[in-house]
């Protein structure tokens, strides 16, 4: 048996994926060790809250916070995160949501700061009080929207949202002076591997990570870290207990391989792995950018969190979308997926190293390179 051969007898067409760990296309490549991990793990039996109380202090230890537990990917942490904002450690609220009769159930967002997964936070019966514009927003606004319905506040790390509105240590001050949590999403935001402290540094009480994604461990994992007692608010409202969470169980097979994956995640050179990818990244660029029409260089910021192959169509662009070229890539075979960017104006789209295996980096770069050129005679 194999991945071709179960694709092939199920009639579906395999893509390479060069737009990185994003869900819908298939996320990352667990690593070696995680698929053996969870392998050994399944000979075994144990009780799951001691296991999640375990492998929350291991994380902690391996990722410098005070605490950890573990979630249901990166979103089955926002809805955690929500219901422990609410309910605390409280039985009759923890088992009371998603009804939140006489429970504050607020919590208040920036709208810049709004994405397309924040209703996850409203799963356990959470409710947004946005505050600001899409491009800013002010401490004081923020405090004026404070009310006794409060139960905290939403904070957002993601690319493109690096300057929208009040940052992280002010948000957390005006929060904390309340006696308020902040909730922090920064599911895509590793490497670099210090963000794993930076947000809690900067005093954010919960801090949602993916499992999947670079770390590369089960997809469907996830971990929050935080202070102490937020943690354990959080762990008591969620899965396996019998609560609003319930159904983000995580398996002892993936919590195995999750730690498998952050042991290994949080060992490796960083600057080497960078530099690796730079150079993947540098060979696709010099196969296009001499294609008229185009800007294509390598790029590694806030916004792409490993070194990506970025690309521009300029004013003089005589070819197609860049929606267009996208589809064309991954439609016709060898089908690859790139990503472009999806706010409501794209101006770029690029390539992610981070799940190309052997062979496949000549493969994109030679079929990016035909499909602009192509695109350009075809208009």
């Amino acid at each position: 048996m194999s991945g071709q051969s179960i694709i092939d007898n199920l009639g579906i067409t395999k893509l390479i994926n060069a737009g990185g760990p994003n869900t819908k296309h298939s996320g990352s490549r667990p690593r070696p060790e995680t698929i053996r991990a969870m392998k050994a793990m399944s000979e075994v039996f144990v009780d799951m809250e001691e296991l999640l109380i375990a492998a929350g202090r291991r994380i902690a230890d391996l990722t410098g916070n005070e605490a950890a537990t573990i979630t249901s990917g990166a979103s089955g942490g926002l809805v955690v995160q929500a219901a422990a904002a609410m309910a605390k450690d409280d039985p009759e609220r923890i088992y009371q949501l998603p009804i939140t009769d006489g429970i504050p159930n607020e919590l208040i967002i920036q709208r810049g700061h709004r994405f397309i997964y924040d209703h996850l936070y409203l799963v356990p019966g959470a409710r947004f009080v946005e505050v600001g514009r899409p491009t800013d927003c002010t401490v004081d606004e923020l405090a004026g929207a404070i009310t006794q319905n409060t139960a905290g506040f939403v904070h957002l790390e993601s690319p493109f949202k690096e300057h929208l509105g009040v940052p992280l240590n002010e948000l957390v001050d005006l929060a904390h002076s309340h006696n308020l949590p902040v909730l922090a999403d920064g599911a895509s935001m590793l490497p670099p591997r210090e963000n794993l402290t930076k947000y809690t540094g900067q005093g954010a009480d919960l801090v949602s990570f993916s499992g999947g994604k670079a770390i590369r461990g089960p997809q469907s994992t996830g971990f929050l870290v935080g202070k102490k007692e937020w943690i354990e608010y959080a762990r008591l409202n969620n899965a396996p207990n019998p609560v609003a969470a319930r159904a983000q169980k995580v398996s002892k097979e993936e919590i195995a391989g999750l730690l498998t994956a952050i042991e290994l995640f949080t060992d490796i050179d960083e600057e080497a792995e960078t530099s690796k990818y730079r150079e993947q990244m540098n060979f696709v660029v010099d196969q296009i950018v001499e294609i008229p029409g185009i800007t294509a260089k390598v790029v590694h910021n806030y916004d792409h969190y490993i070194p990506h192959a970025v690309i521009r169509l300029n004013n003089d662009w005589a070819g197609h979308t860049y929606e267009e070229i996208a589809e064309k890539m991954k439609r016709t075979k060898p089908r690859v997926y790139i990503r472009v960017d999806h706010r409501p104006h794209p101006d770029r789209m690029w390539i992610d190293p981070l799940n190309l295996q052997e062979g496949e980096l000549e493969i994109v770069a030679n079929k990016l390179r035909t499909v602009l050129i192509e695109s350009i005679d075809g208009k």
